[in-house]
């Protein structure tokens, strides 16, 4: 099977990890000149809680989730590492449930391949508080790859 689009799933946790993102992706999609998907997926409230710091007045029934995606933290500074190692990105962004979006978007890209982050948490976490991830991990439509950082934290 070809990989010729990966998507790298992102969200504000993955801003101190961007450039170790951004290596993972890379040892995949520049040897194959695969493009790569930035998605963001975004909640409501996660929107109008950080609307006014992005420069955005609409509300969030009002907004391109795409713009909003460009706008968020890692999304641009990835886009300009992928840029600089002359690999061909595309920016996603989605409103709802983070875990179904990021699928969604997966299969609407038709995504070869997914690359999603995570942080650790204790078995007791996961079952109070759920796994974005884990949700994404078992509902892709492709093969994950996991990036797991041991050193973010909640």
């Amino acid at each position: 099977m070809a990989i010729d689009t990966i998507l790298l799933a992102v969200g504000p946790m993955d801003t101190v990890r961007a450039e170790e993102l951004a290596e993972t992706v890379l040892e995949i999609a520049d040897p194959l000149d695969a493009t790569v998907v930035i998605g963001h997926a975004f909640t409501a409230e996660e929107y109008e809680e950080f609307r006014e710091d992005l420069g955005f007045d609409a509300r969030v029934e009002d907004v391109d989730p795409d713009e909003v995606a460009r706008r968020r933290p890692p999304v641009s500074d990835l886009e300009e590492m992928f840029s600089e190692a002359g690999v061909e990105t595309e920016i996603r962004g989605e409103l709802g449930e983070v875990a179904t979006k990021v699928v969604d978007m997966a299969i609407d890209v038709d995504a070869d391949r997914m690359v999603v982050g995570g942080r650790r948490r204790s078995p007791a976490e996961k079952a109070v508080l759920g796994s974005v991830s884990q949700e994404i991990i078992l509902q892709a439509p492709c093969p994950v790859t996991y990036f797991r950082d041991l050193d973010v934290m909640e």
